[in-house]
């Protein structure tokens, strides 16, 4: 796996792709700048060997070029993050960013307008591509978060760059730690999948029953699984036509001699809302008209011990409707549990939007050993899929 540092980036133009897809308020000011924090890595350790960084990104889905979306909203957020000047090409292609390129001196960085203002960026368009691979001399991939897209800057770029291409920290950072959860694992090995569905993550399911001791089953689509045995859940989530897969799972983890915790009771309310009335009820007695929206206090004792018991620990989806105080506290336990699981020594990986935003909105980030950036990239790699963004630069 070619890195940073199989390079000497002194008087050369790196072009790396970033993941600046930020989120912005009414007044175009980036609201979370975890992602361009998340390069900055790469970009100092380039310019601090005397060369130069071009950046290119996508924001958002716009529909041609549409100016909501221009990259120039997030420059003074990235001139503030990297700490210097950044130039700005008001298109991604064409003279002026061939010009703004040549021109670029040892220590400078240049950020390209939108990526997606070209229908030939999602298309994987090689002409496209060719364009932007003229602008530099190395290409680092740095964003994980469209890894799994065939794209013409993630993946299309990298045939013109045979010998000179490389992963930036943030994307190796990302492969060693799935890598690690799944082929070089410290055992036991436990993974808590949360989140509504069962069938958003039967893939996920099937490709780690290999890998793991424990499997925590959580969130709404414990309700399929306890249904597909006999239980009762009231009114709670679930998907009646994945009954049978829910059994096809268990009857599967057991054979290979994974271990399946599912709840055994659960904070049950009489409405989807904050201020609705609750009670703990058993998890296979849920009465009628209420609904299952956080983890009780008997099946979080169960998953306390399991996790200070555990020495490689995945975190994909939450435990309850964190979002909402009232159905919060599951989500928080577990972050908890986790954290000092890690501080003990284990390996904890944090992934999946939902799990991603449960861990920064109650400060656990700090607490996890990682945390990934890419919802999507990182479950096609748990589902054992290889990503176009990462095979390309593999192949030369």
């Amino acid at each position: 796996m070619k890195t940073l540092n199989d390079f000497n980036f002194n008087n050369k133009k790196a072009i790396i792709r970033v993941d600046f897809n930020v989120p912005l308020d009414e007044n175009f000011k980036v609201t979370d700048n975890t992602r361009i924090e998340a390069a900055k890595p790469t970009i100092d350790k380039i310019i601090n060997e005397g060369g130069s960084v071009i950046l290119m990104s996508h924001l958002g889905r716009p529909k041609g070029v549409e100016e909501k979306y221009s990259l120039k909203h997030i420059l003074a957020e990235t001139e503030k993050v990297l700490g210097r000047n950044v130039k700005f090409a008001k298109d991604c292609i064409g003279n002026e960013a061939v010009e703004l390129a040549a021109n670029l001196k040892a220590g400078e960085v240049l950020l390209l307008e939108n990526l997606r203002f070209y229908t030939e960026e999602e298309k994987g368009d090689v002409a496209f591509a060719q364009k932007l691979a003229n602008l530099g001399d190395i290409y680092v991939n740095d964003a994980f978060g469209t890894a799994h897209r065939a794209h013409a800057s993630t993946t299309i770029i990298a045939q013109f760059f045979s010998g000179k291409k490389c992963f930036g920290n943030l994307l190796a950072k990302e492969i060693e730690s799935i890598e690690r959860v799944l082929n070089n694992s410290e055992k036991p090995v436990t993974a808590i999948l949360g989140g509504s569905k069962v069938s958003s993550k039967i893939t996920v399911i099937e490709n780690i029953l290999d890998k793991v001791n424990h499997m925590i089953i959580g969130g709404g689509m414990t309700f399929t699984f306890i249904k597909a045995l006999g239980g009762k859940i009231g009114n709670s989530i679930c998907e009646d036509d994945k009954l049978e897969l829910a059994i096809e799972i268990l009857k599967k983890a057991k054979e290979k001699g994974v271990q399946i915790h599912l709840p055994v009771d659960v904070v049950a309310a009489d409405a989807f809302s904050n201020d609705a009335n609750t009670q703990v009820v058993d998890v296979k007695q849920i009465p009628d008209g209420w609904q299952g929206l956080d983890s009780g206090p008997k099946s979080l004792e169960i998953i306390k011990r399991i996790i200070l018991d555990s020495k490689t620990i995945l975190w994909n989806g939450p435990l309850g409707v964190f979002e909402m105080e009232s159905f919060a506290n599951g989500t928080i336990s577990l972050g908890n549990y986790i954290a000092e699981s890690t501080q003990n020594g284990a390996f904890s990986l944090v992934g999946g939007g939902d799990s991603v935003a449960a861990v920064k909105q109650f400060g656990f980030e700090p607490k996890m050993s990682y945390v990934s950036t890419g919802g999507g990239a990182m479950l096609e790699m748990l589902e054992g899929k290889t990503l176009p963004g990462i095979a390309a630069i593999l192949n030369d």
